[in-house]
C-alpha cells in the first residue's frame, strides 16, 4: 500500500484498533473481520464515530452475506473477500460514493467458494464432521470425502 501512496499502520487486535482510531482516526482503513481478540466490526464502529468521512474496507477470509451487510450498515465503505488483490483494495478505498466496483480480475471458482463455505462451517462446528454434515444437510461420508480432497483453485 506504500507504493500506492498510503502510510499503513499495522495493528493486530480490536483493543489496539479502537485506541488508534480514537486517538488519531485515519482517513483510510483496511480492517480484517477477525482479529486476535474479537471482530474487526468493533473497530469500524469506533472509526466511523470518530471520523465520519473515513473510507473503510473490511477484509475477510469467510465471505458471508450477513457479515457483509453488518459491515456496511455500521459504516464500512466496502467488503472484500481474501485473498484480496492490492489493486482491489486501492480501488475500494478510492472509489467515489455510488461507484460500482469493477468485476474481479481473478474471481474464485464456484468449487473453491463451495469448499471454503464447507471449511468455514466445519471450523465453526469445532471440526466435528457429524455436526457439520447435519448443518450442511449432507451425508457424513460425503463430507468426509470432500474434506479429504485437496482444496480447488
Amino acid at each position: 500500500m506504500e507504493k500506492r501512496g498510503f502510510r499503513p499502520t499495522a495493528l493486530y487486535s480490536v483493543a489496539a484498533g479502537r485506541a488508534f482510531c480514537t486517538a488519531t482516526p485515519p482517513a483510510y482503513a483496511v480492517i480484517d473481520l477477525r482479529l486476535e481478540d474479537g471482530m474487526g466490526l468493533d473497530v469500524v464502529e469506533v472509526l466511523r464515530k470518530n471520523r465520519a468521512d473515513a473510507r473503510i474496507v473490511v477484509l475477510t477470509g469467510y465471505g458471508a452475506i450477513a457479515t457483509a451487510v453488518a459491515a456496511v450498515k455500521i459504516g464500512a465503505t466496502d467488503y472484500l473477500a481474501k485473498p484480496a488483490d492490492a489493486n482491489d483494495v486501492t480501488h475500494a478505498l478510492l472509489a467515489m460514493p455510488g461507484d460500482k466496483p469493477p468485476p474481479p480480475e481473478n474471481p474464485m471458482s464456484a468449487n473453491r467458494v463451495s469448499r471454503e463455505h464447507i471449511q468455514r462451517v466445519f471450523e465453526l462446528c469445532g471440526r466435528n464432521v457429524s455436526e457439520t454434515a447435519r448443518r450442511l444437510n449432507m451425508h457424513r461420508r460425503t463430507l468426509q470425502r470432500i474434506l479429504a480432497k485437496r482444496s480447488p483453485r
